[in-house]
């Protein structure tokens, strides 16, 4: 008779055969297979990182940046209001406009006249660098800033202008700039994804978790979405209690299987994607929470983000997590603000500062938190938008000037970057005098991806992925310049 008979009584059940209690032999056998697996699996490119076995995961030069935070506010910042004040704007306010502008407004039936700042402007720094009222906190930094004022976008509607801002293409089901770069580089931490976003738990941005997908790179380069609040990643924390060592066997011979199973199913990169995913989590189940833990931090901390505070508590909140991760060698971090609170097409004056009110100060705070722990030089801090606002008024339905915003401009939209191998101080290119186009300088959605790339140690056009028998890049055909100008 068999060791095992085939009646259904006999038959080892399958949790029988996993169960903890399984005498040393079977659990040497389990550890000598998954380690002849493990090997296997290394063998074949599989690295910790993840990192795709073609791809050493070595910068192409030496970078001067390590990581990125990214600080994206979602809508459009308005450039003449923030950080690019008009005098001639001022002068000609109230003046007729839209004639010479029509073909460049999204909303012409809502259009006014030219429109001055609600916010007054002083230089402030040693660079005196102009900033307006509306940000004071942020305006004690800007020694550490390389503003640039030309930027512009290729599309003046949000679903377009945030696909091109992430992934250097205005249509949906390219890889977002944060997959790009953990595909170039992986991750210097095995046990936290290299890609984390930080999303506002009242809402996601317009394109929703498109902003941040792999795209047709392999699906683990695709952003990992933490919460702000409660557990980081829903399920994370194990459902029973024991030993640790028994926990990681089982993991093991989990992984071996994984592994003879993904020899059989050669070419399934989303396969592979969900083993990595899965075994991560499991590694996840300490990291994550410590990364997380805000109550390791000082009062004097959470006072300078405004946490425990209104309106600063949850962006606040957000940017203490994003320092706490680069800390710990997360590559790229990226930050959301729920809705599009910069899209301010009615009451610029309220909803512009009410904006600036809740992100100001903890950005101020991050700022100065990752300098004084000398993160700053190896961390990228960049902020911005999707594109910027028109220097004349937006109406509302009752014609009322006194609830006036700004619409969609994508002639001119300006945007910073901080640490990480930039010049602090410096402003770069201009508009004309009033705000509507780049005058000199300008810096394309392209150009400023290929400089982001190039701080990281990675060249533009070298990082590429093959596809369709093209070799595919996140500024695509293009020619981009790297913006010399505002590297240290």
């Amino acid at each position: 008779m068999p060791p095992y008979s085939t009646s259904t009584q006999t038959l080892p059940h399958r949790r029988r055969f996993f169960n903890r209690t399984a005498d040393g032999l079977l659990g040497a056998a389990l550890l000598a297979l998954s380690g002849s697996t493990a090997t296997r699996a290394k063998e074949r490119g599989h690295s910790p990182t993840g990192h795709p076995s073609d791809e050493s995961g070595n910068p192409h030069y030496t970078p001067r940046a390590r990581s990125v935070i990214q600080l994206f506010m979602n809508g459009g910042p308005s450039q003449m209001d923030l950080f690019d004040p008009k005098p001639m704007l001022t002068k000609h306010h109230g003046e007729a406009y839209f004639s010479k502008i029509a073909g460049e407004v999204e909303n012409p039936q809502s259009a006014g006249a030219l429109m001055q700042s609600p916010f007054k402007f002083a230089q402030h720094g040693e660079s005196g660098m102009w900033v307006s009222d509306a940000l004071p906190h942020l305006s004690k930094c800007t020694d550490d800033l390389a503003l640039i004022r030309s930027m512009h976008a290729p599309s003046l509607t949000h679903e377009p202008a945030l696909y091109k801002i992430h992934s250097g293409s205005l249509l949906p089901g390219y890889p977002s700039l944060g997959s790009w770069v953990t595909y170039g580089l992986g991750s210097e931490n095995e046990n936290l994804p290299a890609y984390i976003v930080l999303d506002d738990p009242r809402g996601l941005p317009i394109n929703r978790t498109q902003n941040w997908q792999a795209g047709f790179l392999p699906p683990q380069f695709q952003g990992t979405r933490f919460r702000s609040t409660g557990s980081p990643v829903l399920d994370l924390q194990r459902g029973f209690e024991e030993p640790d060592g028994i926990t990681q066997m089982e993991r093991q011979f989990r992984e071996a299987l994984d592994g003879l199973h993904l020899e059989t199913h050669p070419g399934q990169p989303r396969l592979q994607a969900r083993m990595k995913a899965y075994a991560l989590a499991a590694r996840m189940q300490l990291s994550a929470s410590d990364a997380l833990d805000l109550s390791q931090e000082s009062e004097a901390i959470h006072d300078l983000y405004g946490i425990g505070q209104e309106p600063t508590d949850s962006y606040g909140r957000r940017c203490l997590y994003a320092r706490r991760l680069v800390e710990r060698g997360v590559r790229f971090v990226q930050l959301f603000i729920d809705n599009q609170i910069w899209d301010n097409h009615t009451d610029l004056a309220g909803g512009l500062k009410g904006a600036c009110e809740r992100t100001d100060r903890p950005i101020a705070a991050l700022l100065k938190d990752l300098k004084q722990r000398g993160l700053l030089d190896s961390t990228l801090v960049i902020w911005g938008g999707e594109f910027g606002r028109l220097p004349i008024a937006q109406l509302p339905g009752d014609k009322d000037a006194s609830k006036a915003g700004r619409d969609h401009n994508k002639n001119a939209m300006v945007t910073w970057m901080a640490g990480g191998g930039v010049r602090g101080g410096i402003s770069h290119g201009s508009t004309d005098d009033l705000g509507l186009a780049v005058a000199n300088e300008p810096v394309s959605v392209e150009d400023w991806h290929a400089t982001i790339l190039h701080l990281l140690g990675l060249h533009h056009q070298k990082l590429a992925y093959p596809r369709n028998g093209l070799d595919e890049r996140i500024t695509g055909v293009s020619q981009p310049r790297v913006v010399d100008e505002i590297l240290a």
